[in-house]
Formats: C-alpha cells, sequence, structure tokens
C-alpha cells in the first residue's frame, strides 16, 4: 500500500497501471534487467576486455594506462612510441619496479594472440575462453565490443529514425488532404528502392563506416513509424479538445506537439523495441555481407561470416549465433511487455 501511494504521488494513475502491468510480465521485466545489465558491462569494456592494464604502480607513481597513453620510456624502455603491454620485455620492465593490474579479459577485439596451441583459429583454451578466429584475436573480446556497437547503433538508429517518422506522420495525417496524398505517393516510391544494391554500389565509392551506415539507413527506416502516427492524427485531428484548441487560436504546432502527440506516443512507443530489433539485424546482415563496418571492427555480422567459412571452428558461429540470439529474444520479450502494458484491454495479475 506504501509503494502504491509513492508510486501514485510521483506518476499519474494511467501510467502507473502501465507500469504494474509491465513489472507482471515477468519475462519482459526481467528481460529488460538482463539486458540493460549486458549493455552497462559493454559500455565498459575497456575495463573488462582490454590488452592494456588497468592499473600500474611502478617505482612508486601510478598510471593508468586503460584511460592514458604513456611511451615505453616511462617505464624504462627505449622507445618513445606508446608501451606495449603484452610484450614480455616490458612486463619484465614494470615488474622489476612494481606491479600491474589486468582486466578479466587481458585482450581487445583487435589484440592478435601469438602464442597459440594450434594455427588459428585456435578452439577454447583457459586463455581464450571460446577460442579465436582466424587471425587469431580472441573471440570473447569480439563478442563484447561486437555487442556494444550493435546495440549503439541500433539506439541511435531508433531514435533518430523515430524522430524523423513521427514528424512526417504527424505532417501528413494533422494536414491531410494534398499535402496527405504527396506524402503517400512519395513513401511509396521511396520504400521501393532496393536499399541493398545502394548500399552495394556506395560502399564500392565510399569506404563504410559508422556514421555513414548509419546515414544511409536513416534515409530508409525512418518510414516505419509514419503509417501508425499519421493513423493517430488522422483520427486526434478531429478530437473535440482540438477542435477546441483551434478555435481559441492555438497554433497548428502547438496543437499537433502538445495536444495529439501525447497520444500518438502511445502506439509509437510499443513499435520501438521492434525497431531496435530490426536496427540491430540490419548491421548484422550488412556485416555479414562484407558492406558494414570497416573491415577489422568488432562485428557479430563478421564473426559469423567467419564461422560459416571455417565450418572446423565451430565456436565461432555457435558463440556469435548465441549472442545474437539472446541479444533479439531480450529486446522481443522487452516489446512484447511495452505492448502489453500500453493495451487497455490487457490486465495483469501479480
Amino acid at each position: 500500500m506504501e509503494e502504491g501511494r509513492i508510486l501514485g504521488a510521483r506518476i499519474s494513475p494511467l501510467n502507473a497501471r502501465r507500469l504494474s502491468n509491465f513489472k507482471a510480465n515477468r519475462r519482459g521485466y526481467w528481460s529488460l534487467w538482463l539486458f540493460l545489465i549486458l549493455f552497462v558491462v559493454s559500455l565498459f569494456a575497456e575495463f573488462v576486455a582490454n590488452d592494456k592494464p588497468l592499473l600500474i604502480r611502478y617505482d612508486g607513481d601510478f598510471y593508468v594506462p586503460v584511460l592514458v597513453s604513456y611511451p615505453e620510456t616511462a617505464f624504462g624502455g627505449e622507445f618513445e612510441t606508446e608501451a606495449e603491454y603484452a610484450d614480455p620485455f616490458v612486463r619484465e620492465l614494470i615488474e622489476e619496479k612494481g606491479w600491474m593490474i589486468w582486466p578479466l579479459i587481458p585482450y581487445s577485439y583487435d589484440s592478435i594472440v601469438y602464442d597459440l596451441p594450434t594455427p588459428a583459429p585456435s578452439p577454447p583454451t583457459a586463455d581464450n575462453w571460446l577460442g579465436t578466429d582466424d587471425q587469431g584475436r580472441d573471440v570473447v573480446a569480439r563478442l563484447i565490443y561486437g555487442f556494444r556497437i550493435s546495440v549503439l547503433f541500433g539506439l541511435v538508429l531508433t531514435i533518430l529514425s523515430s524522430i524523423v517518422g513521427v514528424a512526417a506522420g504527424a505532417v501528413q495525417g494533422y494536414f491531410g488532404g494534398t499535402t496527405d496524398l504527396l506524402f503517400q505517393r512519395f513513401i511509396e516510391i521511396w520504400s521501393g528502392l532496393p536499399t541493398l544494391f545502394l548500399l552495394i554500389i556506395l560502399a564500392s565509392v565510399v569506404e563504410p563506416n559508422f556514421w555513414w551506415l548509419l546515414a544511409i539507413m536513416l534515409l530508409f527506416s525512418w518510414m516505419s513509424l509514419v503509417g501508425v502516427v499519421r493513423a493517430e492524427f488522422l483520427r486526434g485531428r478531429n478530437y473535440t479538445y482540438v477542435l477546441a484548441a483551434r478555435a481559441l487560436g492555438a497554433s497548428n504546432t502547438r496543437v499537433m506537439f502538445k495536444h495529439i502527440l501525447p497520444n500518438a506516443m502511445v502506439a509509437t512507443v510499443t513499435f520501438l523495441p521492434f525497431i531496435l530489433n530490426g536496427s540491430i539485424t540490419t548491421l548484422t546482415a550488412l556485416d555479414f555481407l562484407g558492406f558494414g563496418l570497416p573491415p577489422g571492427s568488432a562485428s557479430l555480422g563478421e564473426l559469423l561470416n567467419q564461422g560459416k567459412n571455417n565450418l572446423q571452428a565451430p565456436w565461432l558461429g555457435i558463440a556469435s549465433f548465441l549472442v545474437l540470439a539472446i541479444m533479439l529474444s531480450l529486446l522481443i520479450f522487452v516489446g512484447e511487455a511495452v505492448r502489453d502494458a500500453f493495451d487497455p484491454r490487457k490486465t495483469f495479475r501479480s
């Protein structure tokens, strides 16, 4: 009872009911927490998987290589370039006058492991828990960094495409008539363009990177929310309180974003986890085909492609498949819980 009074004091009864329904969906609720834990861990990937020590004490001074670059001469070496802490010579120099604290996984996504028991791709060992890929890089480290870049790409693309899609749908639905007709014809033509072929053509001209891919995908992904928002605005513009606001002299912008948009966002929010899912899948597919992130980047799709090309190393395909399957399944479960929480016909009991 006390929790309910506190909750009710902070948020409206409607949102309190939605939050209660979301929590009652145990699968979606715990999926959200598990996904957030994995995402937060991946955000600090440099502190979990890195070929640089977290902390060094040398000759009475402390150094933080994971945050600051230090030349080899700082530890008694000969070169002015950044120290290679995995080099046995540098390790001996540091351990003579101090100590080092390494991350849980002493490899970054681009670190090449040289002392492998077998030629790359090497099977799992005590040092490389999921083995290495065909270039001798630690699979666990690449999975952690690949998870992070996939989720960040999906989140940024989802947010930007939602902003553009909501704005376009709002203009269509609110003004209607010729504006709606022209927008609909444009969307029909634009959605018919072969996105993959365009990416292939552009990839042969410009080297793809994170922001380049984001811009290209944004050109086509914004259309996913237009239909939902347009329908809500077509219906909402005839409501009594909207007509009253317009009669009182409220501007079109104020009526659209102050009075109609909050109701339209109810349907929009339920689609966001599924749009995020599709964005991650698109990046993975492009990386798998070789038209995604630059070579050498931490990529789940590139690791899947390595698994296809190295059937004698099943740990590559299995590890990347499991990470993708778990990540996408968690997002689907969260999306289902959000959808049910915003559905007024759904009622859950804890």
